[in-house]
Formats: structure tokens, C-alpha cells, sequence
């Protein structure tokens, strides 16, 4: 399958708020280095929507650049002007990315109509594979199954990032669209028991701080080893939780900067975590043996 297994949502380091990118080089080597089956730049856990075109576009070229072909790069190339995805995908296509993730169109709350002619448009002007990411606690709509099967029609919607923590809808999925349809989860409390119902990997928050143990876990599960990855599982949730008790990423950029991954600093509208959020993500690492 083209795309499977414990893929990392990237983060997007910062310092005196300009992207850091020796930090996000160093970053890219840590998650490669650790496992991690391969990397999403500029997503919603990349801040997205406060980077700048240009900063969104030099992101995904040195994504590909220090990945160098070790792993896939699926690249964040959505919006909710169609004018602007379209721009995102051309370049991330000339730029070399494997695939390119496409959220549906946020606050706009197009109908399942618009959301067809707007992936549409974005075929005509791709030569990579399109994963769809339906994400209605940000975006606020939710794309129909039936919607997702007529899109799957064309040769390029290859899949969903799913992060509805909808478990019943991979088997749905499957039932409607064929087992060939990539489906990842984007919820990590619910990864696991997403892979029991048919699933085959996550765009994960929490692989930007522990690649390894969550590349252990997919591939534990791949090889029969259930035990294993519930245990792993186990293990992670507490640290799944936390970092998301405030809003994404200022826990994860928290995280990682006790790790010494990178800053903690985000951009506004995202602030830094309040002290009691920061006790919490602390003891989850601690709970995880990561610190």
C-alpha cells in the first residue's frame, strides 16, 4: 500500500517568530531516525494557517530535501480558497512531495456539491496522490461517505486522514470504496482500535515526541502482535490526552520543548499553555518513560 503505517503530523518550530529551520531539519532526522513510516509538513499541527505562502512552501521543500527519499512526504496543501489549494498543490507537485494531503474547506462550510467541485478542481491541477482530511471539529463540516466514494472514483483520491474518531467508518469505507482505499486515522487516542476496524495507519500529533514507540506499536499490530500494541497503546494515552488539553499544538510545542526538540514558542492566536497544562504534559511524559 502507498501510504501506511505511523506517519507524523510535523510540527513547525519557531524562534523569535521566524520558522526554525535547523530545528526542523534536526526534527526530520529524529523522526526518521526513530521509525516513523513517513512525514505530513504543514498541517494543522504546522500552523498552517499563520504561515505565510512562501514560509508554507519553503517548509515543504526542505521536508522533501532533509528527508532526502527516506521516507514518503505527503505535503499539506490545503485551504479554504480553492484559488490558494490549487496554488499549494502545484508546488508541492513540482516540488517533489510523494502525496499531498487536502483538509476540507474550513468556516466556508461549502455543501458535499462544493466539496466534490473543489477536490475536482484540485485534480485537474495535480500530478501526485490526494488524501482527503476530514476534520469537522476544525472545519466544522464533515464530508458524507457517499461524497468520499465519488471522489474515489478519480485515480488520484487514493485516501482520508480520518479524524472524526468514527470507528464503525473504516469498515464502511471498505464496504463502499474497496480495501485499496488508504484510510489513516488522525486521532491518536483512537489509532489503534481505528486499525482493528480496518484501518491502515495514523497522521499522528503525538509521533513528533515519541516516533519510536508509535512506530513500534503499527508495526507490532502489522505482524499479528496485538498484546504488544495494546500495550503500547496503553502506555502512550495518557500522553495523547495531554496534549490536547489545551489547543494544538501548544501542548505538543511544550512537549517537545522539554525534549529539546525545539522551542516552545507557536504563533498567535496559539498562546503558551497555562502552568497547570504544563504539569500535566509533563507527568504524561514521565508516565511514557520519554522523560
Amino acid at each position: 500500500m502507498l501510504f501506511h503505517g505511523s506517519y507524523t503530523a510535523l510540527l513547525t518550530p519557531f524562534k523569535d517568530n521566524n520558522v526554525d529551520f535547523d530545528a526542523y531539519r534536526r526534527l526530520i532526522d529524529f523522526q526518521i531516525e526513530n521509525g516513523t513510516n513517513g512525514l505530513v509538513p504543514v498541517g494543522t499541527t504546522g500552523e498552517s494557517p499563520t504561515l505565510s505562502h512562501n514560509e508554507h512552501k519553503k517548509l515543504v521543500e526542505v521536508c522533501i530535501d532533509q528527508s532526502n527519499g527516506r521516507v514518503p512526504v505527503i505535503a499539506g496543501a490545503g485551504s479554504n480558497s480553492t484559488n490558494e489549494a490549487v496554488d499549494f498543490v502545484k508546488h508541492a507537485c513540482s516540488a517533489g512531495a510523494d502525496g499531498l494531503l487536502v483538509v476540507t474547506p474550513y468556516y466556508n462550510k461549502p455543501t458535499q456539491s462544493g466539496l466534490i467541485a473543489h477536490y475536482n478542481e484540485l485534480i485537474k491541477n495535480s500530478s501526485k496522490p490526494i488524501i482527503i482530511y476530514d476534520i469537522p471539529g476544525r472545519s466544522v463540516i464533515k464530508m458524507n461517505d457517499s461524497t468520499m466514494a465519488k471522489l474515489a472514483e478519480d485515480k488520484l483520491i487514493v485516501g482520508v486522514k480520518d479524524a472524526t474518531a468514527d470507528l464503525a467508518r473504516p469498515t464502511r469505507l471498505q464496504n463502499i470504496i474497496g480495501d485499496d482505499f488508504i484510510q489513516l486515522s488522525g486521532e491518536d487516542g483512537t489509532a489503534l482500535a481505528y486499525l482493528a476496524a480496518g484501518g491502515h495507519g495514523c497522521i499522528s500529533v503525538t509521533s513528533n515526541i515519541a516516533p519510536k514507540l508509535l512506530s513500534r506499536m503499527h508495526n507490532a499490530w502489522k505482524q499479528g502482535d496485538v498484546s504488544t500494541a495494546q500495550e503500547i497503546n496503553k502506555k502512550l494515552m495518557p500522553l495523547h490526552d495531554a496534549l490536547f488539553c489545551e489547543t494544538s499544538p501548544g501542548p505538543l510545542k511544550y512537549a517537545a520543548s522539554l525534549l529539546g526538540l525545539c522551542s516552545s514558542e507557536a504563533r498567535l492566536p496559539i498562546v503558551e499553555i497555562e502552568e497547570v497544562s504544563k504539569t500535566n504534559v509533563k507527568d504524561a511524559l514521565l508516565k511514557a518513560e520519554l522523560l
